[in-house]
């Protein structure tokens, strides 16, 4: 498996061969209309109307979508995706939402 931080290169060296003078608002926007499409596909879904439209696949492609899209605007912006992840999940990982519903924590 490859790490985020090899992922985010590989995806980088895709864009710039791609799209060279993309700027970085431009996969942002790229995440958020995947997650429209992830959203939509979710309400589907979960409103069991228009299950021939293969939207198991289609939350599966949005999500992939996602994360290259935002592994590409990291690159643009100088962030390690892997960085991020890691520091994120270790302060998320430490709450208890069940113990402690206010906020998550003692303090």
């Amino acid at each position: 498996m490859h790490s985020l931080t090899e992922f985010q290169e590989q995806v980088g060296e895709w864009a710039r061969r791609n799209f060279p003078n993309a700027e970085k608002w431009e996969p942002l926007l790229g995440a958020v209309e995947e997650l429209g499409e992830l959203a939509h596909a979710h309400l589907k879904i979960h409103q069991s109307i228009r299950l021939n439209e293969q939207l198991q696949e289609k939350r599966e492609d949005a999500v992939g979508d996602i994360i290259v899209y935002l592994a590409h605007y990291c690159e643009l912006c100088g962030i390690n995706l892997d960085d991020c992840v890691t520091k994120t999940w270790s302060q998320v990982e430490q709450r208890d939402w069940k113990k402690f519903p206010i906020n998550g924590k003692t303090t």
